[in-house]
């Protein structure tokens, strides 16, 4: 993995290099043949061009992966969606009089959050992964021009650093009524195919491979419940039976009542 820049990113792309341990290079001194070799080792460019996006070099996606929180599709389902009504928020327990507060304990690239967040609650996310963490960090200041989201974002507030360290550290004035966890895990094998942008995720993160050692940490802060998103076949987390399930078309929400 490293970094492709043009020359009026150069300062933003030092720092994030610095940040990740990773070479970056001006992609106007990138000569094609390099570009080439890097793929047939099947290296993940990470580009700066206004934006951090991310570019599996061996089969190149028609755009590259982004946080990108003011596109058409996301920002309809916010407008015009299932609203409270959507298995998210019934497993949260959003209800009319009734606002958790919520720690997104595994933010990924954050649309959850940004739903959860749309439909009144404050929620903070936690991504580990220094880069996922940028990624997030550039969509949003990209997402605040957008006057659908001006009034969602202030109530979202972003955290980089490990999930099951923040949980363990937190003041019982601090604990949240919900703590959500949507892990991702290993290839399922012949099952459906993983969205291409998630396949870019997967190379640059890796999948969580210790996901079931963060139910008992969640379980300890929440003060009303823990709710797991899963592949809709897969096994609960840390093989322990959840107090409900919203079962969803190739999901569903393992929820755990404190």
């Amino acid at each position: 993995m490293f970094i492709l820049y043009l020359a009026e990113h150069q300062a933003q792309a030092q720092q994030l290099a610095s940040t990740l341990g990773v070479e970056a290079f001006l992609l106007a001194n990138t000569e094609r043949k390099t570009v080439l070799a890097w793929a047939k080792q099947g290296d993940l460019a990470i580009l700066l061009a206004g934006q951090i996006a991310l570019q599996p070099l061996s089969k190149p996606l028609p755009h590259a992966v982004v946080v990108d929180w003011a596109n058409k599709s996301l920002l309809w389902r916010l407008q015009h969606g299932g609203g409270r009504g959507e298995l998210i928020a019934k497993a949260c327990g959003i209800k009319k009089d009734s606002l958790p507060t919520i720690i997104d304990a595994t933010a990924g690239f954050g649309k959850d959050s940004l739903l959860l967040a749309s439909l009144g609650c404050h929620i903070t996310l936690l991504e580990r992964s220094p880069l996922v963490a940028a990624m997030l960090s550039d969509g949003w200041q990209r997402a605040a021009q957008e006057p659908a989201l001006v009034t969602i974002l202030p109530r979202m507030h972003l955290q980089q650093g490990d999930a099951k360290a923040y949980l363990s550290q937190l003041a019982v004035e601090q604990y949240p009524d919900v703590v959500y966890l949507d892990p991702m895990f290993p290839d399922r094998g012949n099952t459906a195919k993983v969205k291409q942008d998630m396949q870019s995720f997967h190379v640059a993160v890796g999948a969580d491979y210790d996901a079931d050692e963060l139910l008992a940490p969640a379980l300890a802060v929440a003060k009303k419940r823990v709710v797991v998103k899963r592949p809709r076949h897969a096994q609960p987390l840390a093989q322990q039976k959840p107090s409900l399930v919203y079962e969803g078309e190739s999901s569903r929400f393992d929820v755990y009542l404190t």
